[in-house]
């Protein structure tokens, strides 16, 4: 059988302007095209970056138990803004949109950007983390693109006297992000932007965004409530819910994403009446969201939906967006555009100019790299493969998982499946592996290593991870076999690993590059390849996608 896409018409009145336009914009609506694009770490950043390892990175190291917490345990607040004080407080001089949330909050400001781009306004937005240089965590103006090394090193220069002073002051415990936070903010400033979209990092109530106020916050808006960095949030959804509902401001609306546990709404939504905050929720049931069909144009994967919005509480909403192309696929970047539609329409409320046509154009523009990225053809054959399919995908979580299994069933729904995955030694690998067990069920999986933002501290083993997806497998019911590492040396020897249907092969990859298990994926997919090609899908950290995106800059 065919892939699924294959079975549907093709996307007719795409252009091909319209394609070309995709493949020049970078990151929030990113390009696909890795000839006309430097993503990498520029040498001209090196003082930067050498400043910013000079400091705490709990990305590297982990983040304190409580540390998102609204309390003794929380992040000091004050000392960021003692630094934004310091720096002449730029984070007042710009309207802001401040996203919270566990999933969809990058996806929600990718898509929220380009709306307002495509209306013309000169956006800046603040994301993180990033895949393969720093840049990407700011963008800046009309395009989209991630902010160039010169002016990046030309504002840390600017303003280097003041962080010294700053990190001295606060006896060195100004962290990574602060500074950087702080160095974005500073250049939306610099730069006059219209408005800046702002994820927040960790939590909400004590993430160093939270210098945001209601003076110049357009709107909260917090995307959805998981089980992730559970003790640095308190140990509980109700106290993650209670973490991120602290950058709803007074006066200021508060938009949710949702489908959220109704006692995880009735926190967020006390909180916006505390406030006296107007609620808008991307999930009213006036608001239909239906993903038609998939198709393909120009190597280029897209799902067709309708969007349409009826809403008559707090703030009356009507948008009609049907056969909407959008670049992101499932279910749940379908509800990060329609939080975003609602953001937007928000905004409108309060004067922005912001049309129909620009929720449409910038929806459909936006595009990120490792998020349901298919690779070209060109792509897989740069990472040294051919006619198989490679879908890459930073899913970290029990609920990303699903939504990337969900994703594959949309896509290739029956062709012979493999895993390459590699996650950090905090997260749920246990409830990770049941989802990719519990959908389409992978012929190979390949468990292996990779550094979390450049250190080994964070990193799962592969062995753990492998006892771990036979735990998982076991649990469903599903019958295993497990790989060596001679395997691995000599992969001519593989004839008795030949997957079998309702059986899964698992090979743990202790040492080796993601391509080195991506080869392996697919050395023993070939022996089910006899009719459609296979998919190799690379998951379970944003950093092992970030891997294979440095592989096809090479």
């Amino acid at each position: 059988m065919r892939p699924f896409f294959a079975n549907l018409p093709a996307l007719g009145n795409l252009t091909k302007k319209g394609i070309e336009r995709a493949k020049v914009t970078l990151m929030s609506a990113t390009t696909r095209d890795f000839s006309t694009v430097d993503l990498k770490e520029d040498p001209k950043l090196g003082d930067l970056l050498d400043f910013l390892d000079n400091l705490k990175n709990y990305e590297k190291s982990g983040v304190p138990k409580g540390a998102g917490t609204d309390s003794s345990d929380g992040f000091d607040l004050g000392r960021m803004r003692r630094l934004m004080e310091r720096l002449g407080n730029p984070h007042s001089k710009f309207k802001a949109v401040h996203i919270a949330g566990t999933k969809g909050k990058g996806s929600t400001a990718a898509f929220l950007s380009n709306i307002l781009r495509e209306e013309g306004y000169s956006v800046g937005c603040y994301t993180s983390p990033h895949l393969l240089t720093v840049r990407e965590r700011i963008s800046l103006g009309r395009n989209g693109e991630p902010v160039s090394a010169e002016s990046l090193i030309y504002h840390f220069y600017r303003v280097k006297k003041i962080l010294d002073q700053s990190v001295d002051l606060e006896n060195g415990s100004l962290s990574h992000f602060e500074v950087f936070t702080a160095l974005a903010f500073s250049l939306f400033a610099w730069e006059s932007v219209d408005i800046a979209i702002v994820e927040a990092g960790l939590g909400g109530a004590r993430d160093a965004t939270n210098v945001l106020d209601s003076t110049g916050l357009a709107a909260a808006v917090i995307t959805s409530i998981g089980e992730e960095h559970m003790a640095a949030l308190g140990g509980s959804l109700e106290s993650i819910a209670i973490a991120k509902s602290g950058i709803v401001k007074y006066g200021r609306p508060l938009v949710m994403g949702g489908p959220f546990e109704p006692h995880i709404e009735g926190i967020l939504r006390q909180k916006a009446s505390l406030m006296n905050s107007p609620v808008i929720s991307a999930s009213d049931p006036g608001i239909q969201r239906i993903v038609k069909s998939v198709g393909r144009e120009h190597d280029i994967i897209y799902q067709s939906c309708d969007l349409i919005m009826q809403v008559e509480k707090d703030l009356q909403l009507f948008l009609e967006l049907c056969d909407l192309r959008l670049q992101m696929l499932g279910s749940h970047q379908l509800q990060n555009a329609a939080t975003a539609s609602c953001i937007a329409l928000c905004l409108r409320h309060q004067g922005w100019i912001v049309s129909d046509k620009a929720i449409r154009s910038g929806l459909e523009r936006t595009y990120m790299l490792g998020r349901s990225q298919f690779l070209t053809n060109e792509e897989v054959e740069a990472v040294g493969l051919s006619g198989v399919s490679v879908l890459i995908d930073g899913a970290h979580t029990e609920a990303s998982a699903k939504a990337l299994m969900d994703t594959i069933m949309m896509t290739y729904h029956d062709t012979p499946l493999a895993l390459v995955v590699a996650m950090a030694s905090d997260k749920d690998h246990l409830a990770f592996a049941r989802q990719l067990l519990s959908g389409r069920l992978p012929e190979v999986v390949v468990l292996m290593e990779v550094s979390i933002a450049g250190a080994k501290s964070r990193t799962a083993s592969a062995l753990l991870l492998k006892d771990t997806w036979k735990r998982a497998a076991l649990e469903l019911d599903i019958e295993v076999s497990m790989g060596s590492e001679s395997f691995l040396e000599d992969q001519s020897g593989c004839s008795h690993l030949i997957p079998k249907h309702g059986h899964v092969v698992l090979i743990s990859n202790e040492m080796g590059t993601v391509e080195d298990s991506m080869l392996v994926a697919y050395q023993l997919l070939r022996g089910r390849m006899d009719g459609p090609k296979g998919l190799i899908v690379v998951t379970g950290s944003f950093h092992l996608v970030s891997s294979v995106l440095a592989s096809l800059q090479r």
